[in-house]
């Protein structure tokens, strides 16, 4: 100490320049004040090179904090060289604390400190010093101004501000992982010996984890910490400062670790089969039971998947996760019967939905487990065959009548029989009954479709060993309509066939019924109406029909079947002549047949006359040729066997019905000597018909021997017909004008047309 207390003086003699400046420095004060560097240039010498010449800032004083003495703590002391120790010199003192913190002695300049002090709270002070004449109150120097420092001791201990820490660190983590760091703070000077150098230990939470003694950073310092074994630590951190040295001082924090979860855990189920018991009533869609597979794990890392696998009786249940309990809840997918099937019997996997591929080695992430379900016996209600009952019947059905059943059946092992009600709810329901043991449904009173079409009530079935066990079903009824007027034209219905129609054609349709014809051609002045009757039915019930006749008239139509004309007289009045123009025809018409049959008739008496003057007897012959007489009972008339020719009946035996395929003239034969006359009338009469391409397969002189009076087949001879008709050539009607020409083609026509001829 008086080492340093002679250094001081001697900075002081050697930098005062006669100021005032302290003489008596804090013996706790150091060498090393503040430097400061005062470079001065040397000649010939390069910058880099220049030597520093050190200085030192000497006008300060210390003192210690902290300070316990009974006296004051001398600070230091001032003096000025215009004092010669004679007391004309007076010192004073100003600026922080002054005063207050310290004071001056004013005639000797000693300065102390009158409290204690805390450098943690103000490190140091500035003060002003002066020195005054005593006398003449004048300063002797300018006023110097100086730094009193309060100097650090080791009062205060490290301290965790942020402290108590939490912290999380994943379980399973390697050695070394990080956790966190924690930082303490010291309030002494850092700059000033090592009051302030903290070091870090660790006093509790060994051997899991480590810190680092100066940075503060703990990590773990044991391999595959397991979250399921222990999950929550609590580690006691020291800071100490002085280095850690002994007699420094130290402060405490807690850091609370908890190590998050990982999936290194699988599900696994507690037993290996599970035992249920399901009422067979149980409603489909309802839990009827809850498995639980317990994985250790934590969050999302302990979510489970339920899954049945496909094999007996799965098809029957489905099972979901609960996410609150992570259990299976078993449902109900079909309904159940004990008297079909007892018991079912199926597997549940359990497995991990988020799966971390770390732990993939420790083995698959899932467990099974049997479930076995005994269905239990329950006394069921009645089951109705079907699920609705729709029936028909007729209005004004009579009463009591059965219109149809219904059939419910106990389906429990120890079956019951069963009966049905009517569920009364309106008086609707009166209008049928029921039988209470068949199930069979009748009228109860007459229906009217009229009043009302359907009805709609309910049938309940109850068992006679529980009459509280039921079921319902529904009846819908729908009245029919009886049929009670049979179906009519509405109005006289006519219609049109053409003359020129085809076998087969149908000309006219009506209410989906067709017309067809049955022959070919037909002839307006052989019959222009046909009255066909129609039988008109419908298909309701009870079936009615009606008969309704048809008025069908011919009519003439062109190629294309277009009707031209349907009245008889547009025959005779073809379009566009005037009356006296038809009359005039008419007449010439009637003139040529007069004609006609003149000529007819004389023929025919010349040839009489020839037969009467034969010499042969042949008067009954000649006389009852050209008259009819009474058929084949006519005893009076001349057998005429003999004109008939026996070997030529036997040689043409042919068909008399049909047109034979070619004309074929008969052989002649020797002639028979007979009357000449009778023999040359005939062969005539043989010749013309059978040159006759229009003429019948049969000659008129063989069914002329069974003619006369009282046959039925009447007249079909042809040796009265005017033969001279076929000859007849109408075509110079044509050259007197358009309005002939129509007359010419109707009667061309009426030769072309043979009513006497059969097709």
């Amino acid at each position: 100490m008086l080492t340093r207390n002679c250094l001081s003086l001697l900075l002081w003699v050697l930098f005062d320049g006669g100021l005032l400046t302290p003489l008596h420095p804090q013996p706790q004060e150091t060498v090393e004040a503040e430097p400061r560097e005062n470079v001065a240039p040397v000649p010939g010498r390069r910058s880099s090179a220049q030597r520093v010449k050190r200085g030192w800032v000497w006008n300060q004083f210390f003192v210690l904090e902290e300070y316990m003495g009974s006296e004051p703590q001398y600070v230091g002391k001032l003096h000025s060289d215009l004092d010669k120790g004679v007391g004309t010199v007076k010192y004073t003192l100003s600026g922080d604390g002054a005063g207050t913190v310290f004071t001056i002695d004013e005639t000797t300049g000693d300065i102390h400190a009158i409290r204690s002090l805390d450098r943690e709270e103000k490190p140091f002070y500035t003060l002003r010093a002066q020195a005054v004449d005593v006398d003449t109150k004048k300063p002797l120097e300018p006023e110097s101004e100086f730094i009193i420092k309060v100097q650090d001791i080791n009062d205060n201990e490290p301290k965790f501000l942020d402290g108590p820490y939490v912290a999380s660190v994943p379980e399973m983590s390697p050695v070394g992982a990080y956790v966190l760091q924690v930082k303490a703070t010291d309030a002494d000077d850092p700059t000033y010996g090592n009051s302030a150098r903290v070091v870090y230990s660790i006093l509790q939470g060994q051997p899991y984890f480590s810190i680092d003694p100066k940075t503060g950073v703990i990590r773990t310092a044991l391999p595959n910490m397991d979250r399921e074994v222990k999950e929550q630590y609590q580690v006691l951190i020291q800071a100490k400062d002085m280095g850690g040295q002994l007699g420094g001082l130290a402060g405490t924090t807690t850091v609370n670790i908890t190590l998050t979860d990982v999936n290194d855990n699988p599900p696994r189920f507690p037993k290996s089969i599970f035992h249920l018991k399901v009422p067979e009533s149980s409603h489909v869609g309802s839990a009827i039971g809850r498995i639980r597979a317990v994985d250790p794990d934590f969050g999302k890392n302990a979510e489970i998947e339920y899954n049945i696998v496909p094999g007996d009786g799965g098809n029957l249940f489905d099972i979901t996760t609960d996410e609150n309990t992570q259990e299976g809840v078993i449902k109900l997918k079909k309904p159940l019967d004990f008297e079909t099937k007892k018991a079912y019997t199926f597997k549940v996997e359990a497995s991990n939905l988020h799966l971390d591929h770390r732990f993939h080695s420790v083995g698959p992430f899932k467990d099974t487990a049997t479930v076995k379900i005994n269905v239990l016996d329950m006394d069921e209600p009645p089951v109705f065959s079907k699920p609705m009952y729709t029936m028909e019947v007729y209005e004004d059905t009579p009463v009591g009548t059965i219109i149809g059943a219904v059939t419910a059946q106990d389906l429990d092992a120890g079956s019951s029989s069963v009966r049905y009600f009517i569920d009364w709810k309106n008086d609707v329901d009166s209008y049928f009954t029921i039988d209470a043991t068949e199930g069979t449904i009748a009228t109860n009173e007459l229906l009217d479709r009229e009043s009302t079409a359907q009805y709609n009530f309910s049938i309940i079935a109850s068992k006679v060993s529980n009459p509280l066990l039921t079921s319902k079903v529904n009846v819908i009824i729908n009245v029919l309509d009886v049929n009670e007027f049979p179906p009519e034209i509405s109005v006289p219905y006519e219609t049109s066939v053409c003359e020129n129609a085809k076998p087969g054609q149908v000309f006219q349709i009506y209410n989906t019924a067709g017309i067809e014809t049955r022959r070919n051609g037909y002839s307006r002045r052989q019959q222009e109406l046909y009255f066909l009757p129609v039988v008109i039915e419908d298909s309701s019930y009870p079936v009615q029909s009606s008969t309704n006749t048809m008025t069908i008239r011919v009519c003439r139509c062109d190629s294309d079947g277009t009707i031209l004309s349907c009245n008889v007289e547009a025959i005779f009045l073809p379009v566009g002549l005037s009356t006296g123009a038809l009359i005039a025809i008419l007449l010439c018409i009637v003139i040529l047949l007069v004609i006609v049959v003149l000529y007819v008739a004389l023929r025919r008496q010349k040839k009489k006359d020839t037969l009467m003057t034969s010499k042969e007897d042949i008067r009954d012959n000649v006389i009852h040729y050209d008259d009819e007489g009474g058929g084949e009972e006519d005893t009076q008339a001349f057998d005429i066997g003999a004109l008939r020719n026996p070997k030529v009946i036997e040689d043409n035996k042919m068909r008399r019905d049909i047109k034979p395929d070619s004309l074929r003239f008969p052989r002649q034969r020797p002639p028979v000597e007979d009357n000449t006359d009778i023999r040359d009338f005939i062969n005539q009469r043989l010749q013309e018909n059978d040159v006759d391409p229009t003429a019948p397969p049969y000659d008129s002189l063989a069914t002329y021997a069974y003619e006369g009076n009282g046959s039925v087949a009447e007249s079909l001879s042809s040796i009265d017909s005017l033969t001279t008709e076929a000859d007849q050539d109408y075509d110079y009607l044509s050259d007197w004008g358009p309005r002939f020409k129509i007359l010419a083609d109707m009667f061309g026509e009426e030769e072309s047309y043979n009513p006497d001829k059969v097709t």
